[in-house]
This record gives C-alpha cells, structure tokens and sequence, in this order.
C-alpha cells in the first residue's frame, strides 16, 4: 500500500461532470489499496471572477480582504469533490488550509509555506478516509488566511507530500506531461519521459506553465517523487527525478531539454545614473522592499560617470515598480526612467549545456536568420534565455524547436 498525494488543477476540477470524473479516478487507486490525498484548485475561471468582484468596488483591494476572498474558490472545490465521493460510498473529509494548519509567513497573495501539521490527516486516512486538501492557501501565526499566489495549489500538494513522507505527488493537469515547449505553439512539440528537477526548476520559472516553481523547489528540497499527468487521458505523464537517475542510460543526455517562454514580462531602464558602488541597491531597493521580484538585470559600461540600468519584472508589477522608480529618480540622479511592456523572454534549457560548447552562438544565428533582435540576454549553467520583442516570440520560439531537432527522441 502506497501513500499518494494528487493534485488537480482548475480545468481538472472546471464543471460538476469533471468532478464526477475526477472522483472515479480518485477511488480507482484507492481500490488499488493506496491511501489518498486530494489537492484541488478552484474551478477554472472562478479565481478570476473573484478578483474581478473585487476590482468592481477598488482597484487596489487589500491584500487582506484578496486573501479571504481568494480562498473561497477552492473551498467551494473541496466540498464539491467530497460530495462526489460520499455519493459512491467513498469516505472522504474536506480540509481548509487553515484546518489542516499549512502555516504560511504573513505575505498577504504571495505566501510561503512554513510548515504543515499532519496529526489529524493521518488520523483520518488511518480510518479509511480520502482526503481533500484545498490547494492554494494556508494560515498564518494570526489566523489570517492567505494565498499562496498563481499556481499554488501545485506547491499545497507538494508540501503535503513532503510532510506526510508520501510515495508519490501526482500532478494532474490539462496536460499529459511536460513537453519540449508548448504544444500550441508549436505542433511538433514531443512529451518528455523524465527531466530532471533543476532543468523543471528553470522551465518553470522561465514561464513553462506546466508545474509553479516553489512546488518544483519544494519537491527538489525534500526528494519528493513528481510526476505530471492528464486528468482527461491515461498515460505514463512525465517523471521529474534527479540527474543521477540518468548516469546509468547508455547514451550522454539530450543537450536541450526544452524551450521556455514567458509573456508577462516588462523591463524597465533608468537611464543616467551615477557610476558608482551602490547605485544598484538605490535602485533596486526600494523595488525589493515593494515585494516586486527582479528578473534579469543589466547595467551598461559607464561613460562620463553615468550608467544606463535595466532589469525586468512581471508585468502585473510594471505600473507599481515603475511608480518607485519615477518617485526614486531624483534621489538617484536618473536623467530618465523608461519602461517597456511589449516584450517576451525565450529561454533554452537543457543540463546537456554542461559539456557542450556553441549552444548560444547557434541559438543566435536561428534568431537572426529569423530577422528577430535580442535586447537582452542572460545565461546559467543549464540555461540561456533572451528578451525579445513579443511579437517575435512564437517565431523564434519553432526557429529554436527546429535548429535543436527538438522533435526527434536522442
């Protein structure tokens, strides 16, 4: 008998009848003899009519009152999935974040989860019971309810598994695994049987939508198995296991994994800043201290004692962080503050980059033949991402997919 956690996502949980389905699958592996928790999302669509409610009376809602509002959606999931599985003699108890005590820090819409107490769901899947979690939330030291921002319910589901020292978190989606990029893009796009966590972890926070990236981060910490399934077709799904898993394959690993994309980015410049120790903190700063999240970041060789500075953000912060940095820019001695909403990041990732040379100059030479200009370009070990105008994006993204034969297996 094995311990599974399963998560499933908006789309998984989106009407009654995907409900209905989704309690069969869940009392199929419990027949199996396995134990059982159940993460869900909201059902797709509902977060978003929330947060529409909300900015029908203000457009700047309380963090506070967001995190109230927000939870209900799932609460709504839970108790929905439990009636299903009553309905076919299934025992099963709902749980709220704050019920089970996942305990979060007290950043209201971007939680992080702290710890999660386990006493009373062992206690009710030693009585036979399946469990379901509402993904998404938890509870702070206060009492306060919050949210773990976009996406998680995937980190909800890993925590669990962590804490609960499950065999396996399964993460049911709209999706039957992780791919080389997105299907929708490009046709040619293949399943991967397995990634290793840090190229999943770099998908992910490159804009692979597939899995968040603190569940990727949760999963890696704690060796938790991860694996990536559809909801709606049966299917081996994708493996997310450690590099060591690949040492005993005949044959070196694929030298890109896949290609990442991100649309929800903004970049922002200061132009005219003094060259000197410091000024990138000055800048910075007061943007960290909003809670806004910097992503690439470059600072251009210095001419008469100035310096142009230029880094990204989600573009959901673009009005905030660009408002910091014109109240900042007299303090900083900025000549101008610009900005630029009309961007995309494309990234390559693949831990084959470790032992391989030219992958960037090839990665150049697609993009150029495609006439696409780079405006920025930021590198890692396994990793190789670039900022270019969005409506270049798709293009560049199947020029990539071809010139690395993405399509065909190793």
């Amino acid at each position: 008998m094995a311990l599974i956690v399963q998560k499933y996502g908006g789309t998984s949980v989106g009407t009654i009848e995907r409900i209905e389905n989704v309690a069969e699958k869940v009392i199929g592996w419990r027949e199996r003899g396995h134990q059982v928790v159940v993460v869900v999302s909201a059902m797709s669509g509902e977060t978003d009519r929330l947060i529409g409610l909300a900015k029908a009376i203000t457009p700047r809602p309380l963090p506070r009152e967001i995190d109230v509002l927000l939870a209900t959606g799932e609460q709504v999931t839970i108790a929905l999935l439990c009636i299903a599985l009553e309905k076919r003699g299934c025992p099963a108890r709902s749980y709220t974040g704050s019920q089970v005590r996942i305990i979060t820090d007290n950043a209201f819409n971007k939680a992080r989860i702290q710890d999660v107490e386990v006493t009373a769901m062992r206690a009710d899947l030693n009585a036979g019971r399946i469990i379901v979690v509402a993904g998404f939330q938890g509870v702070d030291e206060d009492g306060n309810i919050t949210t773990l921002g976009r996406g998680g319910s995937d980190t909800t589901g890993v925590a669990l598994a962590a804490a609960l020292k499950a065999d396996e978190c399964q993460i049911y989606t709209d999706v039957d695994g992780v791919y080389t990029t997105d299907p929708r893009v490009v046709s040619e796009a293949r399943r991967l049987d397995r990634i290793t966590f840090e190229e999943m972890l770099e998908m992910a926070s490159l804009g692979s939508k597939v899995l968040q990236i603190r569940s990727v981060e949760f999963a890696g910490k704690h060796n938790v198995p991860l694996r990536v399934l559809s909801s709606f077709k049966e299917g081996p799904g994708t493996l997310i296991t450690f590099e060591e898993a690949f040492e005993t394959e005949p044959m070196e690993k694929e030298l890109i994994s896949g290609i990442a994309f991100n649309r929800d980015e903004a970049k922002l410049t200061v132009l005219g800043v003094p060259d000197r120790p410091g000024i990138a903190y000055s800048i910075l700063g007061p943007v960290s201290a909003a809670n806004i999240e910097v992503d690439m970041i470059i600072q251009n060789i210095g001419h008469d004692g100035t310096t142009d500075f230029t880094f990204t953000v989600h573009r959901n912060d673009y009005e905030r962080a660009l408002e910091i940095l014109k109240e900042q820019a007299a303090s900083l001695g900025a000549r101008e503050v610009s900005g630029d909403t009309k961007i995309a990041k494309l990234s390559l990732v693949g831990i084959g980059m470790r032992s391989h040379a030219g992958v960037a100059s090839k990665m150049f030479e697609a993009l150029g033949k495609e006439g696409i200009n780079i405006r920025m370009i930021s590198t890692s070990e396994i990793k190789i991402s670039v900022v270019v105008d969005e409506k270049y994006l798709e293009l560049g993204v199947r020029a990539l997919h071809e010139a690395f034969e993405l399509d065909k297996a190793a």
